[in-house]
């Protein structure tokens, strides 16, 4: 089942004993295209750091299942667990150290190790293991993740065809159970009505953060042909909207 991250945003989280806060953002591997952190905004709570939480936590089906209360999403963890665990300052970028610790505290396999990592639609594929030395440099300090990216951050990217911009990024669809990013939601712009369509990160060729861009490998013309040709499905998430299927 395919989830939009915007509509998430807000819901409630309730652990086991309590409740710790709601969902503030999404963290995902701009790799693999796979969702790695649920943020937590806890309020008064826990201030001046990021609450992180994994499908570990949430468990399978954490987007699609049906509770009582449809805004809430609850955490198989207890307040203490939480509160006790490894901190990060919410001012500063997530890294690999962290996240050793992170996972070390939990008892909980780590995804970047070899067949432990979740790809597009929650496939299983092999990685080498990363550690701080063998990740690449590009500007950054080593020990940060330079691959973890937030979903509101890149909200509102313009979105470049090969022939020019098409519109920008609103939001992302993301399996409920693998929590791989299947479809970036992108608004187009005037040229195509100002209507939604769904682009495959498979046609994603880069992201400028620099730029605030992501280009992709299309034409407006494959976009618009794309659009044209399919047929909404009757159960679609997006109601109206076109999907160019990578």
């Amino acid at each position: 089942m395919l989830q939009n991250i915007r509509d998430l945003f807000g819901h409630k989280l309730t652990a086991l004993d309590g409740d710790i806060g709601h969902v503030q953002d999404f963290y995902f591997d701009d790799t693999t295209w796979a969702v790695r952190y649920l943020v937590a905004d806890t309020g008064s709570w826990l201030t001046e750091r990021l609450v992180l939480l994994t499908h570990h936590a949430l468990g399978n089906h954490a987007f699609g299942r049906s509770d009582a209360d449809a805004d809430v999403l609850r955490v198989d963890l207890t307040r203490k667990q939480i509160e006790d665990s490894p901190s990060i300052d919410s001012h500063r970028p997530v890294s690999r150290q962290f996240e050793a610790e992170y996972y070390r505290y939990y008892g909980w396999p780590t995804y970047w190790q070899a067949g432990g990592m979740l790809g597009v639609a929650g496939s299983p594929i092999v990685t080498p293991l990363l550690t701080p030395e063998t990740l690449p440099h590009h500007g950054h300090n080593q020990r940060d993740d330079i691959h973890l990216r937030s979903t509101r951050a890149v909200t509102g990217y313009h979105i470049h065809a090969t022939d020019g911009p098409i519109g920008s990024v609103t939001s992302f669809m993301v399996d409920g159970k693998s929590w791989a990013i299947c479809k970036l939601v992108v608004e187009t712009g005037h040229w195509y009505a100002g209507k939604e369509i769904l682009i495959s990160p498979s046609k994603i060729d880069r992201i400028s953060y620099e730029d605030s861009a992501v280009f992709v490998n299309l034409t407006k013309a494959d976009i618009q042909q794309a659009a044209e040709i399919e047929q909404p499905n009757s159960g679609a998430p997006i109601h109206g909207t076109a999907s160019f299927r990578g």
